[in-house]
Order: C-alpha cells, then structure tokens, then sequence
C-alpha cells in the first residue's frame, strides 16, 4: 500500500490535475480534503464525486464556515486589518485554517504529507507551507503547480488529455477564489493595470450605475468588536455575513480594484469583492472612534497595519500573532453599540451610531444652552500648552531671519506662490 499525502482540493484546475500529478511523480495515494468557508454554492456530493473521479482514494468535505468566522474573520475584523489599507484578507485569512485542517486530516489518515494547489508567484504557497511548518514540523509539503512547471495553457491541455473536467478555459482564463468574507479574481485581461475590468469578473457585486436609487439602511450590533446583530435581530456570524453581502451587493458596495505587493516582492493587480467585509469594517470603526481614547485609536492604527501584514504574509500560527491578538482583545472590551449604515451606488457610508460606552459627552460637545463645557479653563490649557513653544522663541527666536519662516523674501525670488 502507497503512503499517503492529503491534498487541499478546490476542484479548480490546478487542484484536480494536481491529483493525478502527486500519483505519478510521487507515487502517493491522495486523499482530497475541500474545506467549505462559504461564498460559493458548493455541492459537497458533487465535489466528493469528482475528486474521486480523478483518481483519489477518498474525499473528505469540512463545512468549515463557522469555524472561519469565529476564530479568523472576526478576530481580523477586530483588529481593522486591511493589507495595505485596501485588501480584506478573505484568501488570506482562509489559508491559515485550510493548513490546520490540512494537518488534522494528515494525522488522522496517517498521511506523511500534505499537499496544495498554488503556483511559485503567489503568497498561498507562503501561507500554507508556513502555517503547516509551524503547526506539524514533521509533515513534508507538495505543491505541484510551483514544481511541474506547466504554463495555464499547458495544465490545461494536461487536464483535457487525461480526461479532467475544469471550470476554465484558455477564452476565459480567470483565477477566482471565494469565501464569506471576499472573492477574488486574477489572471487573463487583469493582468493589464490600465484594462478595465469587463463586467464578467464580478459575481458578487452590482455595478454601481446600476444599483437602486433609493439607499438601503443597515444597523449592525456589536458586543466587544464582534457583530451579533442586524437590523435589531440577533444573528450567528455566518448569516449575518451572507446577508450583508447579498443587501450591499446589491447596491454594489465591496468593489475594489488594487495593484498590491506580494511577499515575494512582484506586484499583482486584483479585483475583490467584498460587501460585507466592507460594510463591517467601517462600521467597526466608527464604534471605535465613539469608544475608545484618541491615544488608544493611534496606536491600534499601528497594530491593524502590522496585524493585517502577518496575515497576508502568513504568520497567523506564530508568537507575534498571540502577543498582537492579546493586545487587540483588550481594545474591544468596551466596543459594544450600534451602528446605522447607509448603502447607495457602491457607497457604504456610517450615518448613525450609539453605544452604552460612548467617550461621546453631548453636554461637554454642544455649543447651544446646555453647553457644560467650561470655557474659561481653555485659557490657562492654552498657556501651558503653548510655554515651551513661547519659551523657545523668546530665548533663541523663530528664525534666522527677521521673517520667521522666510516667506516673504521666499516670495519675492518666486518661489512660493
């Protein structure tokens, strides 16, 4: 009997040929694992049937969605990630528990390895091969696509001789991957940076142009940075995602077109959708400026662009996660309200929001009668404020001139307008 290797299946392209491709080259049994993380009408019948169908020796399917928003979307969510202030993480954040579920499986089968899908360009292969290494030290890792050095067109044709059905064709050749909280697509026309993307790439989204007139309004509870309900009506997080990106969807909210940074160190351009991460992100982080202190909001702004880098570059099984992910659950403890948001033409815009931990002090904020705010204080506020700053100029001066930041000779020899 063949050792066994367990292959992260999607049943795409790369993925159904990697089956046959392990048998040959590695002589290994493959055992398909298909983690379902939402996003994709999926037949769990229908994928076990093909990956059998393609010569694997058993298929394991995991209904994985819930596990993937409570222990990795939120939790990202919570934090504000958002690589590069632009990309929700959905890939991202679905690679760390597709590798754990991976190793889980590899032990349960007695598998000496695991395998995926993913090219040498991309950062999954980053992902998975990190997260792997770190959870199971002693299980090898196969990435067929990064080894076998096949073109799209070539696997392509390596799939048709062998009689593998695909979801692509050389016509229409786009990589698309999806989950609850984003979809993804690359390849094909995308690859140009000044092509617009055809209309056919979006899935999730309506174009905006053509997204009602009339705004739909949303108001989502939170309870310590973790949204709980819509509309007043409390919900798991699963649902509550799927619906939001049905409703903003709707109204073409989650658009984003991005050219980012890879690891690896070439840059990608990449269309996602994401409505509902969208929608949910800022309106976390309007709850946030209402609960927590202008020093605390700086610094999280530090650890979200740090804790969405770790995720985009694989680190989600590391210490720096643990010590980052402690300090951004202490943040939340008091992130608890509602907030209003209002969806038109691919707009997602916070229009309302209230919390029992509000820092918000209308009495201390209004300028009409019952203003409780005591002016008279600013005065001396102003003085000490602004001491060391008068103590400067009085002892060592502005400048090095008679006008202090040399404007008006600057302007004079034309250069400042």
């Amino acid at each position: 009997m063949a050792d066994k290797v367990v292959l992260a299946y999607s049943g795409g392209l790369d993925t159904s040929a990697a089956v046959r491709w392990i048998g040959e080259k590695y002589n290994l049994d493959v055992v398909t694992l298909t983690a379902d993380l939402g996003g994709e009408t999926r037949d769990a019948d229908a994928v076990r049937e093909k990956a059998l169908k393609v010569g694997a020796v058993k298929a394991l399917v995991v209904d994985a969605r819930e596990l993937f928003v409570t222990h990795f979307v939120f939790r990202a969510l919570q934090a504000d990630a958002l690589y590069e202030g632009v990309y929700p993480l959905a890939t991202a954040l679905g690679r760390p528990l597709i590798a754990k579920l991976l190793v889980d499986a590899a032990v349960e089968e007695g598998a000496v390895a695991v395998a995926h899908g993913c090219t040498g360009k991309g950062n999954d292969q980053v992902r998975f091969d990190v997260s792997v290494s770190a959870l199971a030290p002693h299980i090898k890792t196969i990435a067929p696509a990064r080894e076998w050095g096949m073109s799209r067109e070539e696997t392509i044709a390596y799939a048709e001789r062998h009689g593998i059905p695909v979801p692509v064709t050389v016509d229409s050749p786009y990589s698309v991957d999806e989950n609850l909280w984003g979809r993804s697509a690359e390849c094909g026309v995308l690859e140009d940076p000044w092509a617009e993307p055809p209309d056919e790439v979006y899935s999730w989204t309506r174009a905006p142009k053509d997204a009602p007139d009339k705004p739909a309004y949303v108001e989502i509870g939170f309870d310590r940075g973790i949204p709980v309900s819509l509309d007043g009506r409390e919900t798991d997080g699963v649902a509550l995602i799927e619906e939001l990106n049905r409703v903003a969807g709707e109204h073409g909210v989650g658009r984003i077109d991005h050219v980012e940074n890879r690891l690896i160190g070439i840059k990608s351009r990449e269309i996602y959708e994401a409505p509902a991460a969208t929608v949910l992100l800022a309106a976390h982080r309007a709850l946030e400026a209402m609960t927590l202190s202008k020093d605390q909001m700086r610094f999280k702004d530090r650890v979200a662009m740090e804790y969405a880098d770790l995720i985009y570059n694989g680190l989600w099984f590391s210490h720096f996660h643990q010590d980052l992910a402690f300090y951004v659950a202490s943040t939340q403890r008091n992130v608890t309200g509602t907030v209003r948001m209002k969806l038109l033409k691919g707009n997602a815009t916070v229009v309302g929001r209230k919390s029992p931990k509000s820092l918000y002090s209308l009495g201390l904020a209004t300028y009409d009668k019952d203003d409780q705010f005591d002016h008279a204080t600013s005065l001396g506020f102003i003085h000490i404020w602004g001491l060391p700053v008068k103590t400067q100029a009085e002892i060592q001066g502005l400048g090095q001139r008679d006008d202090p930041l040399g404007e008006i000779e600057d302007e004079k020899r034309g250069l400042i307008p």
